[in-house]
């Protein structure tokens, strides 16, 4: 298990700052979707349940790349 750094242009960046950003776009998608569907009326504090979303997210990414 060996994470590279990724070349943006020139600039090398940690690629947990690119699985972080492609856990927030997917958080957007979910989040869009349970606006949608109304989901977020029903939990107690939404900005916690988005936040424990997005760690589940994030967690999940690095765990597929990981492997």
């Amino acid at each position: 298990m060996s994470f590279a750094e990724v070349d943006l242009f020139g600039v090398y960046v940690a690629p947990i700052s690119v699985m972080m950003v492609a856990a927030w776009l997917a958080l957007i998608a979910l989040r869009r979707m349970a606006d949608h569907f109304g989901l977020l009326r029903h939990v107690w504090h939404p900005a916690l349940f988005v936040f424990a979303s997005y760690m589940i997210v994030l967690s999940s990414i690095v765990f597929i790349v990981a492997h």
